[in-house]
């Protein structure tokens, strides 16, 4: 078979393929309401919206299935820790009815003010932990993220001490905004492409 073939193959593929929206965060009620759980915040907040539960277990991670817009929706929170999350990922996207392509995954990012959000269809680790693993278990930067940011709004010195803290009272009282911004822009993403996401959510 030639390449064009092989491309045409993998063209239709990814039509096929469910969206696999995956929320990054930490299990257990420990980490329930952190700065670092805000992607699974996110899938909660869908899943409660979509009417679906998340809890298939698969690939160490826990999925629910809904139809969106007349496409196939899938929700994830990986189970693995926020450092090992490549793994989960890996393993998700090895399944036939699933690809690199159609995958959003959402973040907190420290480098970006508490609220505001960023789309890209590619890019670096940008130092967090979760896409760094990613990255490095898919062996691609081509994949749609979605970060949220949550730096502050004065010096901290220890980073790893403030990601894992739960919310100021100023900010949680921000957070349920920050959330639906953050669906909307999902949402987005599916119905009306990356390009009019960014255009639209990348203030």
């Amino acid at each position: 078979m030639n390449s064009e073939s092989n491309l045409k193959k993998e063209d239709l593929r990814n039509q096929n393929c469910n969206w696999l929206i995956v929320g990054l965060g930490n299990p257990g009620e420990r980490y329930e309401s952190t700065r670092h759980n805000l992607g699974f915040m996110v899938i909660d907040l869908l899943a409660g919206e979509l009417n679906i539960p998340v809890k298939r277990n698969e690939c160490n991670s826990l999925i629910g299935l809904a139809n969106f817009d007349n496409q196939r929706v899938e929700l994830a929170k990986p189970q693995t820790y926020i450092n090992l999350s490549g793994d989960a990922i890996a393993c998700l996207t090895k399944k036939e009815n699933r690809s690199l392509n159609k995958i959003i995954v959402i973040v907190d990012d420290l480098a970006l003010p508490f609220g505001s959000i960023r789309i890209r269809g590619k890019g670096s680790d940008g130092g967090h932990n979760g896409l760094k693993s990613i990255i490095g278990r898919t062996k691609t930067k081509d994949f749609i993220r979605l970060r949220i940011g949550i730096q502050p709004d004065h010096p901290i010195s220890n980073t790893k001490k403030f990601v894992l803290e739960n919310f100021s009272k100023k900010d949680s009282e921000k957070l349920k905004e920050v959330l639906e911004r953050s669906a909307d822009a999902i949402r987005c993403v599916i119905v009306e492409g990356i390009q009019k996401a960014m255009s639209q959510f990348n203030g």
